[in-house]
């Protein structure tokens, strides 16, 4: 991507701290995802392990003498690292030997096969995950309300978001693919579904060398699709693909699963287990998601048109967009995103803790009628956390897809999704 195409995305200035610290670090996220374009504006020299011309060398050189790959101008950035899992080991020596930060870039959109990286670098390679765009980084978000302003208590009233539903219904259609923001509405829609189409068709097989049967990958990207944002079992997932009359068992689902999860295909949404006031039974089931919700839609085939005809589906997809855009935000205030569930039903979709023990409730609601209920839900969740022990929120927030950003009398915040950012 030029630079005159190049959206500023979040995570830069994450990738420019890291590396001032770090000897090398590591940019792992889904494919088409931006990684390689972000990693260029810093880079001053690049090897694509996957250049059709120069693949077969690159690899025998990888089998021979590794460290020949690394000689360059630093940062030296090696896109696709794990094609040749031995490049990990010698970046690690490497920068052990140089000993000065800056000196190396890593990019892969799949966990290689040994997991080398779960065992080594530690203190050597910083890992930073990047995900599609956030709304705020495709531009759609106004940026007026802000994670950090809420957390420190000087956030301004009186925002105002333009995006519209049917903008919305887009957007999440479209997706955060960087290649895609910057199109017409056609040939961006068309992205998604080509990326769900090479997901099937050949991604999920080559992860781990283990072939999979498309059909069935499509199936239980269907089903996962339509149980998104939800707490859906993996008994629930195997009930709805047999319902087509193909069998598969647990074994073989959770096979597939994995395999989409070291493609960053799938996040699911852990569950948050804080301290109560009084003893209830927390749900420990993580909340169903995509790394983009545009990839639910395409593998349901709904477009924008269809979003907005299935307002029920549109809630949970908009719950979706909402995830990963406070995961973007959240992950470059230092921060880590939850949901609460507990045996009364009470819920928060999403809770944002941060490293130093801060946290905030947030409920997601993509229509106005829903907003008094969600307020009242944070406010009891809040009425039943122990603040001696985990402390008072920092704030509630029921994040909408309306267009007023404003404090409650109550201390509720509402704000338009596409008024957010970091």
């Amino acid at each position: 991507m030029s630079d005159k195409a190049y959206l500023t995305r979040t995570s830069d200035k994450e990738i420019q701290s890291a590396l001032q610290s770090s000897g090398a670090i590591l940019i792992e996220g889904a494919k088409w995802c931006g990684k390689t374009s972000s990693a260029s504006k810093v880079a001053q020299s690049v090897l694509y392990m996957q250049d059709p011309d120069k693949m077969a060398s690159y690899m025998a050189m990888a089998d021979t003498k590794p460290s020949l790959l690394l000689k360059g101008e630093i940062p030296r950035l090696v896109d696709e690292w794990q094609m040749a899992p031995i490049l990990w080991d010698a970046v690690r020596f490497e920068v052990d030997k140089r000993n000065e930060p800056g000196q190396f870039i890593l990019t892969g959109s799949a966990v290689p096969l040994d997991n080398v990286t779960a065992h080594t670098g530690t203190g050597r390679i910083s890992r930073i995950l990047m995900r599609p765009m956030s709304l705020f980084e495709s531009l759609e978000s106004n940026g007026l309300v802000s994670l950090h302003a809420l957390f420190n208590g000087c956030q301004e009233e009186g925002c105002m978001s333009d995006l519209s539903i049917e903008k919305i219904a887009f957007a999440l259609c479209r997706g955060g693919w960087p290649a895609s923001v910057q199109r017409g509405q056609a040939p961006a829609l068309r992205m998604a579904r080509d990326y769900v189409e090479a997901v099937i068709n050949y991604d999920v097989s080559r992860v781990d060398n283990i072939e999979k049967n498309p059909e069935r990958v499509r199936l239980l990207l269907r089903s996962l699709a339509r149980n998104v944002a939800t707490l859906a079992t993996q008994q629930t997932i195997k009930d709805d693909i047999e319902a087509t009359d193909i069998t598969v068992s647990e074994k073989t689902i959770a096979l597939y699963i994995n395999a989409l999860r070291r493609i960053f295909v799938i996040e699911d949404l852990p569950a948050w287990s804080p301290s109560l006031r009084s003893r209830t039974a927390i749900r420990t089931s993580p909340k169903r998601h995509f790394v983009d919700p545009s990839i639910a839609t395409a593998v349901l085939r709904m477009n924008p048109e269809g979003v907005l005809n299935d307002f029920k589906t549109f809630g949970f997809l908009f719950e979706s967009l909402c995830t990963r855009d406070v995961r973007i935000y959240s992950q470059a205030i230092d921060g880590d995103v939850f949901h609460y569930r507990d045996k009364s039903g009470l819920e928060s979709d999403l809770i944002i803790k941060l490293r130093d023990g801060r946290w905030a409730a947030v409920e997601v609601k993509l229509g106005n009628k829903q907003v008094e209920e969600a307020a009242q839900n944070l406010l009891t969740l809040k009425s039943k956390i122990d603040a001696e022990k985990m402390g008072e929120p920092s704030f509630l927030m029921v994040l909408t897809g309306g267009q007023y950003a404003y404090r409650r009398n109550d201390g509720v915040w509402i704000v338009p999704v596409a008024c957010l950012k970091e």
